[in-house]
């Protein structure tokens, strides 16, 4: 497998996948065929969000299709050398790939291996469901359960940080009550400005910050270029 899951896409301050695009580019070096997938957007056209990571992404000279422009979308796929899946609301992308029978479709294409990106959503999405995403559930999907790429579930834009004077649960509380709830399961969190590869069996991590394993073992600090061991 061959898998780029990066926690988000935009960096307070900068443009869009101004910290990431060289990544991107240098993990799909020589794909001369993307589709995206843009179906985590809402409140904006899946042709706006495709002219927008082409626009990122032009000085690599790198062009996604939009896949919801084929009428043949399993056939796009097949004949793509790359799959990206943009950010936006996990529930409504993943509802849209039930609705469109893709789910089995990306799952074995990558396993054969398609190259994939994903952030923010189309890295939760990888994961064996969408449990521990942080989006409001908008829509209703089939099911929780999603592309089952990797073995373990993702939490993206990870912060410790609170509210002052602020009485709600932390992302780390509410991620707890998950592995509370599920003691076989474990959790990568993925704090801004970070992703992690999937090359064969090999997962690392590589991040400006800390990333962390929540587990109900143990809540294990990832360091920067550090292999993940599940």
């Amino acid at each position: 497998m061959n898998l780029l899951l990066l926690s988000n896409s935009t960096n307070h301050g900068e443009q869009y996948m101004q910290w990431c695009s060289d990544t991107i580019a240098d993990f799909v070096k020589n794909k001369s065929s993307i589709v995206f997938i843009p179906y985590a957007a809402v409140g904006f056209s899946y042709q706006d969000y495709t002219d927008k990571v082409n626009e990122a992404l032009s000085s690599f000279d790198i062009k996604v299709r939009n896949i919801d422009d084929f009428d043949d979308k399993i056939k796009a796929l097949k004949e793509s050398t790359a799959v990206f899946i943009g950010g936006g609301n996990t529930f409504h992308l993943l509802k849209m790939l039930q609705n469109l029978n893709l789910i089995n479709t990306i799952h074995e294409l990558v396993l054969g291996g398609l190259t994939y990106v994903g952030w923010s959503a189309g890295s939760n999405i990888a994961s064996p469901t969408i449990c521990t995403t942080n989006d409001m559930p908008i829509v209703q999907p089939e099911s929780f359960d999603s592309l089952c790429l990797i073995p373990f579930q993702i939490n993206p834009h990870y912060t410790e940080d609170t509210i002052p004077n602020h009485g709600g649960e932390s992302r780390l509380q509410r991620l707890s009550e998950y592995i509370a709830a599920n003691p076989t399961e474990k959790i990568v969190a993925l704090p801004e400005s970070s992703y992690l590869t999937v090359i064969d069996r090999e997962c690392r991590y590589f991040g400006n910050y800390d990333g962390k394993l929540i587990s109900d073992e143990r809540n294990e600090i990832i360091k920067n270029q550090s292999i993940v061991i599940f």
